[in-house]
C-alpha cells in the first residue's frame, strides 16, 4: 500500500508523510473502538521500506488501547527489522503504556517433548506408580495413626461434618446402589438360568443368585459405585481445600489434615458400606427371584427356601469383610488424590479422575486376593 494511497476514514485518523525511507506517523482523532481504527497489518507496507520511524500525536483526541495496539505493533515489527522508532513525541500517558507493554519480554519457545510410543507411555505409567508407593504407604501410616488417635478419644475433627458424611455416603447413595444391584442381580440370574435351564436345574438359580451376590457381587459392586460417587467427590472436595490453602490453613492453626478432614470421611466409609454392602446382596436376590418366578416358572416359596437353604452365615460374613475393605480402599484412594492435588483447577480436575481409577484398580486388586484367600481357608 503507498503512502498516499490510504482509505479517506483512516487518513482522518493516521497521516502518514516523510517518504518510505523515513515516514512520519502522526495520530489524530479519536482512537475509539467504538469507531472504525485501522490495523498495523493494514498498513504494514507503509513501512516496510522505512530506516527509521517517527511517531508524533498532533491532533489527537480520545484514545483507548486501539492507538496502544497499533503503536505496540508498529514497534515490535520495526524493531525486528532493526529499524529505529521515535516516540518521544506522543503523550506521556501513551509513552509509559508502550514501555509497559515492552517491559516483560515474551516467554521463550517451548521445546515440544516428543511423544513416547505405546510401549513407553506404559513403562512411564509404570514408573509413576512405583514413584508413588512410598508416599501411599506413608498415607496409610498417617491414617492409622489418626484411627489411633480416635480411639483414645483425641482426634480433633467436627462431629457435624462426620454425621453430614455419614448421610451422604450412605442414605444418599441407596438410589444408584438400588437400581444397580437390582439390573446386576438380573444379568446374574439370566446368566446362570439359560444354563441351569438345560438340565432342568433352573430351581438352583437360587443358589447362583444367593451365594454369588452375596458373597462377591454386591460388596464388590457396591465398592465401585462408590469409588465413581463417594472417592470422587473426597478428592474433588480436599482439592479444592488445597487449591484455596484451606489445608495450609489448618496446619497453621496447629490442626492435623489427617484427623480433620480424612478421619471422618474413613469412619463415615467403614461404617456405611458394609449396610450398604447388606442391602444390595438383598436387593439382587430379589431381583434373582423376579427373574426365576416370572421367566423360568420356579415358585415363590421353592426359590426362597432353596436360598435359605443355600446361603450361610459364613456367606453373609465374607460379603461384609469384602465390603469393608473395598469401602476403606475408596476412602484411602479420594483423600490421597485430594492431598497430593496441585495448586490449580485442572489439578482438581486430575486428582478427581486418579482417584476414581484407583479406587477401582485397589478394590480390583483386593477382591482377587480376597477371593483367593478365602477360598484357601475354606470360607
Amino acid at each position: 500500500m503507498a503512502l498516499d494511497s490510504l482509505p479517506s476514514e483512516w487518513r482522518a485518523l493516521l497521516a502518514v508523510d516523510g517518504g518510505p525511507d523515513a515516514p512520519r506517523v502522526n495520530l489524530t482523532g479519536d482512537w475509539d473502538l467504538r469507531g472504525t481504527v485501522p490495523r498495523y497489518a493494514q498498513v504494514a507496507s507503509c513501512f516496510a521500506t522505512a530506516g527509521r520511524v517517527t511517531v508524533t500525536a498532533a491532533g489527537l483526541g480520545a484514545w483507548d488501547s486501539s492507538a496502544v495496539t497499533f503503536l505496540a505493533a508498529l514497534k515490535k515489527d520495526c524493531e525486528g527489522r532493526q529499524v529505529t522508532v521515535d516516540d518521544s513525541a506522543l503523550p506521556e500517558g501513551l509513552r509509559r503504556l508502550l514501555a509497559l507493554a515492552f517491559a516483560v519480554p515474551p516467554p521463550p519457545p517451548r521445546e515440544s517433548e516428543p511423544t513416547p510410543s505405546f510401549i513407553g507411555a506404559i513403562g512411564l505409567r509404570w514408573i509413576k506408580m512405583w514413584r508413588d508407593l512410598p508416599a501411599m504407604v506413608t498415607f496409610a501410616g498417617e491414617i492409622m495413626l489418626s484411627l489411633a488417635r480416635f480411639v483414645r478419644g483425641r482426634a480433633r475433627y467436627r462431629k457435624r461434618d462426620f454425621f453430614w458424611l455419614v448421610e451422604e455416603v450412605g442414605p444418599r447413595a441407596l438410589p444408584i446402589v438400588s437400581l444397580i444391584s437390582f439390573l446386576v442381580g438380573t444379568i446374574v440370574a439370566y446368566m446362570g438360568a439359560v444354563q441351569l435351564a438345560l438340565f432342568g436345574a433352573s430351581i438352583y438359580i437360587a443358589d447362583l443368585v444367593g451365594i454369588g451376590v452375596v458373597r462377591e457381587v454386591a460388596a464388590l459392586m457396591t465398592g465401585i459405585i462408590l469409588a465413581g460417587r463417594t472417592g470422587a467427590a473426597y478428592a474433588a472436595q480436599i482439592g479444592t481445600m488445597q487449591v484455596n490453602e484451606e489445608i495450609d490453613a489448618l496446619r497453621t492453626l496447629g490442626l492435623s489434615p489427617i484427623d480433620y478432614l480424612v478421619l471422618p470421611r474413613m469412619l463415615a466409609l467403614l461404617l456405611m458400606v458394609p449396610l450398604l454392602t447388606l442391602y444390595a446382596g438383598i436387593v439382587g436376590i430379589l431381583a434373582g427371584m423376579l427373574i426365576g418366578v416370572t421367566v423360568f416358572d420356579v415358585g415363590v416359596y421353592e426359590y426362597i427356601h432353596e436360598t435359605i437353604e443355600a446361603l450361610e452365615l459364613k456367606h453373609f460374613a465374607v460379603g461384609l469383610v469384602k465390603g469393608t475393605v473395598y469401602g476403606a480402599l475408596v476412602a484411602f484412594a479420594g483423600c490421597l488424590r485430594g492431598m497430593q492435588c496441585g495448586r490449580s483447577a485442572q489439578a482438581v480436575g486430575e486428582s478427581t479422575t486418579s482417584a476414581v481409577v484407583l479406587g477401582i484398580l485397589l478394590i480390583t486388586i483386593a477382591a482377587s486376593i480376597l477371593t483367593v484367600l478365602f477360598q484357601k481357608l475354606g470360607i
